[in-house]
């Protein structure tokens, strides 16, 4: 990525224009030109030298670190779309947005809910199941939580045998692959420092020497979409299309359970609505 600095000194300028003195709680002042901040007012509340600000505002200054941004950011009082916008103009990627943690917000509840004939669930990027609709639940199977770890869908591939009886055994390692890919490029995007990914990674490498080989190996790959096949214990095997969606949350995705085209997979789902939950041992996510 590179700097625009044209667009970037623009729009420092506009966004300089329509912060008032009193937002950030400065006097107006008599002799005052502009209803916006000077520029040596923006500069001390960023922590920089104004003559620093004056060139990136005439387009001639040197490529502002992601630190020196944030603290525009700051300054000017941005919002998130527009301390993104201002990051993307400076040549670099955005900081990571809002974290959701373990609450689903109520607009991905109720889709889910709007979907009874497609088996959908939230999981958080580390791997944790934080919802399910019905028709997941029958087909993938509750969510344990007696553990720390207990609803984390990487835990329980590694940790728990029961967990891949319902995948074929020679896609095993297609799915160890995945889990361990997925959560190395989760972990990055949270930074070193965060303790929930590193106690999880800390753990899994404890428990599993498998997972703790693969880990060493630092494959990444982001799950966007992949075809997993469930051999339910009442249905039999069922055919999915697993298509991962980013939620407006940075640490949650709305995963969809869909039938291939040409498969059988939609009238399984069909019946499998018909007979309900059943004991099933665990899910890939």
């Amino acid at each position: 990525m590179t700097i625009d600095r044209r667009e970037l000194a623009d729009f420092l300028r506009r966004s300089r224009d329509r912060v008032r003195p009193a937002d950030v709680g400065l006097a107006e002042g008599p002799r005052r030109r502009t209803a916006g901040l000077r520029r040596e007012e923006v500069a001390h509340l960023a922590g920089m030298s104004a003559d620093y600000y004056m060139r990136l505002e005439q387009a001639r200054g040197p490529q502002p670190s992601p630190q020196i941004l944030s603290a525009l950011a700051r300054a000017l009082r941005l919002g998130d779309d527009e301390r993104d916008h201002l990051h993307l103009l400076a040549g670099h990627r955005p900081p990571a947005g809002r974290f959701g943690g373990d609450r689903v917000g109520a607009g991905l509840l109720h889709l889910l809910e709007q979907l009874p004939d497609t088996p959908a669930q939230v999981l958080g990027d580390l791997g944790d199941v934080l919802a399910q609709n019905d028709l997941a639940r029958s087909l993938l199977g509750g969510v344990c939580t007696v553990s720390e770890h207990g609803r984390n869908v990487v835990w329980r591939w590694f940790t728990d045998p029961a967990a891949r009886d319902a995948y074929p055994a020679d896609e095993h390692d297609h799915y160890s692959r995945l889990h361990v890919a997925d959560l190395r490029a989760a972990v990055a995007r949270r930074g070193a420092a965060d303790p929930v990914a590193g106690r999880l990674v800390e753990r899994l490498r404890e428990a599993d020497e498998d997972f703790a080989a693969r880990w060493d190996r630092h494959e990444v790959a982001v799950r966007r979409r992949s075809r997993m096949r469930v051999v339910h214990p009442v249905v039999g095997p069922v055919d999915l299309d697993c298509q991962v969606l980013l939620a407006q949350e940075e640490d949650q995705r709305l995963v969809l359970f869909t039938p291939p085209p040409g498969s059988d997979t939609a009238d399984r789902l069909a019946l499998l609505r018909v007979v309900g939950t059943e004991r099933f041992p665990s899910e890939v996510g």
